[in-house]
């Protein structure tokens, strides 16, 4: 009975798609889309595809979780309801796609996530290009397990036809599985194994992650045929997008930053990342795991944050229906007494920041993870206003 019920929604969603497409004239075809999927990376990876092309003269329209803009135009609202994050579906999708034909742009980077995927949110549309950053664990709430979450980013690059091109993170256990039995022309990128583009690229952007994702949109933007020696150029004063990585340093000596890393992987690589920039002092980090989503990687979350950090401060991330006490007290199995030494529970957010804030001296590195661009916090079904950098800000004034 669930097979059949998902079969009639995924049936009435492809029929919304094709309605959507054929409505707006099918944009796609009028547009050089490229989309970007993997687990961690995606909004980056666009966001700076959107900027670099921009930077050198192109129109372009972006679609990501933090924001989707048209020709350096943001938009919240489409026919006045608000743009969701991610991938949007069908008829926001198709009307977005159709704006941005109409205002001229000839390219369009795009995330595409799993469950758009799943849910064939993107049938139809003509990609010219695909992306694959990496795969790690997330998300298995909605696919059940990760051979059905491999297998909606796989279904993404066997949608390519033999025109495009198919760009894989090399060096990721998975990327080589994503261009076996594909149409599409097929590239890989990576520092660790002999991969098509390899070249180590200058930019503002710090961290091992992050060089990937520079990385992934030059092997792009060449593969578009654009010129190599300016798109370096332009890389190398190119900025994140909001909430990703995103730091100031305080009048006290405090470096403070706010990422949206909310999966194992994602971090440990920023409290890697924030090891790696510490000249003295602790880390002291500030996260939690979102309520109504997948259980199994709390703990594991919980393990990554004491180790790497001189002081985790467990709370709250977007609880949802889930008490956020009964989160936090799934993010500290399998810590030991030893290791709760260096945990802190907050279960309030504002509180937990305030308590970095205090605890900081000078030298020191607060990060605050699992939120990034989000401006609320979702607490039993309602929105809050909620802003980490906000937060921080306001606490070091």
């Amino acid at each position: 009975m669930k097979n059949l019920l998902k079969n009639l929604k995924l049936k009435r969603r492809g029929i919304t798609l094709l309605a959507g497409m054929h409505f707006y004239g099918n944009p796609s075809a009028k547009l050089k889309i490229v989309g970007v999927t993997g687990t961690n990376g995606k909004t980056t990876t666009a966001t700076l595809l959107y900027k670099v092309t921009t930077a050198l003269g192109y129109k372009a329209g972006l679609i990501s979780t933090v924001e989707n803009i048209i020709n350096g135009e943001v938009v919240t609202t489409v026919d006045n309801r608000p743009t969701p994050g991610t991938t949007p579906d069908p008829i926001i999708l198709h009307k977005l796609l159709n704006k941005m034909a109409d205002k001229g742009c000839e390219y369009v980077f795009m995330e595409v996530s799993s469950h758009a995927l799943d849910q064939n949110r993107v049938a139809g549309i003509n990609f010219v290009g695909g992306i694959f950053t990496n795969l790690t664990h997330d998300h298995l709430d909605y696919h059940k397990n990760f051979e059905n979450y491999f297998g909606a980013k796989k279904k993404f690059f066997k949608m390519l036809n033999e025109k495009a091109f198919a760009l894989s993170n090399i060096d990721d256990e998975y990327g080589g599985k994503m261009l076996e039995d594909i149409q599409a022309k097929k590239y890989t990128y990576g520092f660790k194994h002999k991969a098509d583009f390899n070249e180590k690229l200058k930019t503002k952007l710090i961290g091992d992650f992050n060089m990937y994702n520079v990385l992934a949109v030059y092997a792009s933007l060449v593969l578009l045929g654009m010129n190599k020696e300016k798109v370096k150029e332009q890389l190398k004063n190119v900025l994140p997008p909001k909430g990703r990585f995103d730091y100031f340093k305080s009048s006290s000596g405090v470096t403070a930053i706010v990422d949206y890393a909310h999966t194992p992987d994602a971090l440990q690589n920023v409290l890697k990342t924030a090891q790696g920039i510490r000249e003295r002092g602790k880390i002291i980090s500030v996260f939690g795991c979102g309520g109504d989503r997948d259980p199994l990687k709390r703990p594991v979350m919980g393990k990554i944050g004491m180790n790497l950090s001189d002081i985790a401060i467990f709370t709250s991330d977007n609880p949802r229906s889930e008490n956020p006490e009964k989160i936090i007290k799934q993010m500290k199995e399998g810590l030991s007494i030893e290791e709760m030494k260096k945990v802190i529970t907050i279960t309030n957010r504002h509180e937990a920041i305030k308590e970095a804030v205090k605890i900081a001296q000078e030298g020191d590195i607060i990060l605050c993870a699992g939120k990034g661009h989000e401006d609320y916090q979702e607490i039993e079904g309602v929105k809050h206003h909620f802003d980490d950098m906000e937060e921080l800000k306001k606490l070091y004034e």
